[in-house]
């Protein structure tokens, strides 16, 4: 949620707590409390009678195929017996978890997940930056994917650090495309590894953070977030760049995380998809995008049902895949999406997604790219 220290007034005149008279309204408040109040403060009840529907559990097995619980990066930690826990309350069947960093870090993470719970965990490796200003950056690259592959790697992960934070030694941002990569990408085609690229942020961290701007009070708590400088590339550019990827490399499964990296903009994100074969889509951390369009959103979802991936991008909970089955599963109106309002001051529409399309979300379209779980006898 929003810190409390950064705090934005609603005046009388953009919020009518209090009121006026037909004749002669003077916007004067008639109650102290309605003189000002904070926006991070504002919290309406909604008056809406519309359904509320509980999905405890998905209607099919499910595979998130977003997470970085219990990984080598972000810290977020579960103890595993309580995250197995949650997974089988909700029926989610198994987690992927994408920063398991390479080396040694990998081979601990592979062995505290699917070591201990094979079939319930997949963990990918990612890419060393450190070394990229070695002359042999591209061969060294590989032959970390090889040794991965040894210590348990299912895919590769690469953060949006690429082209918008990995620079050269001489302080020029790397960018998506670059030739140096393309062994990188060739490598995981021929070595089966699922590649997870993410190259951008929502588009309107990309833009002014002024009053026109809809995720304000998230980039206001967050300004680090905001990529509105000349020294960052526009989000137009970045998923041109990473569409250059796809193309060059049409033997390597790429998943284009965040919704192709650009859910605001799915006319885009389906004509790539047409355009790229050896392309899949996934939602993590974008279900606030896409259940304000839900009409459009639905289409999507049924023309490409065999190109997206159910993942979450939210530490596992039972009330966070309750909240995300609610929107996959039912037609239930106006709720928050799950971390409201962080991302934006709306509500989301259920999809009422068919079961067919479901089953091919929640895990089988995953299988495809992943093959078998592997999974054997719960501990």
């Amino acid at each position: 949620m929003h810190s409390r220290a950064a705090r934005y007034v609603l005046v009388p005149a953009m919020l009518s707590l209090a009121g006026a008279s037909c004749t002669g309204a003077t916007n004067t408040p008639r109650t102290p409390e309605a003189r000002g109040l904070a926006l991070s403060d504002f919290e309406p009840r909604s008056k809406l009678h519309a359904r509320v529907t509980r999905v405890e559990r998905a209607r099919f097995p499910a595979i998130d195929v977003h997470q970085h619980v219990n990984d080598a990066v972000f810290g977020q930690h579960i103890p595993m017996e309580r995250l197995v826990e949650i997974m089988d309350r909700t029926n989610v069947e198994a987690l992927v978890i994408l920063t398991g960093k390479w080396g040694d870090e990998l081979e601990r993470v592979v062995k505290e997940t699917s070591g201990r719970y094979p079939g319930r965990f997949l963990v990918f490796t990612q890419i060393d930056w450190s070394l990229l200003d070695r002359p042999d950056f591209s061969e060294q690259a590989v032959q970390r994917l090889s040794d991965a592959v040894r210590r348990g790697a299912r895919g590769l992960k690469s953060l949006k650090e690429l082209g918008l934070g990995v620079r050269e030694p001489g302080g020029k941002l790397l960018a998506v495309d670059d030739p140096r990569l393309d062994p990188i990408w060739e490598a995981c085609g021929r070595l089966g590894l699922p590649v997870s690229i993410h190259v951008g942020d929502p588009e309107a961290f990309f833009d002014p953070v002024d009053a026109n701007n809809e995720r304000y009070e998230e980039l206001r708590a967050h300004p680090d977030w905001s990529f509105h400088d000349p020294k960052y590339p526009r989000l137009e550019e970045l998923v041109a760049a990473q569409e250059r990827v796809f193309s060059r490399h049409p033997k390597t499964t790429f998943i284009a995380l965040h919704m192709g990296n650009w859910p605001e903009n799915l006319d885009w994100v389906s004509g790539m998809l047409e355009r790229n074969p050896n392309v899949h889509v996934e939602l993590g951390a974008r279900q606030a995008e896409l259940g304000r369009q839900p009409r459009r959103t639905r289409a999507f979802f049924l023309k490409f049902s065999d190109r997206i991936l159910f993942g979450t991008d939210f530490l596992p909970s039972e009330p966070m895949y309750a909240n995300w089955f609610r929107w996959l599963e039912t037609d239930d109106e106006s709720f928050d999406y799950w971390d409201a309002p962080a991302q934006g001051r709306w509500k989301i529409y259920g999809l009422a997604l068919p079961d067919d399309v479901l089953r091919r979300v929640y895990a089988e379209n995953a299988l495809r790219l992943f093959g078998p779980l592997g999974r054997t006898q719960r501990p």
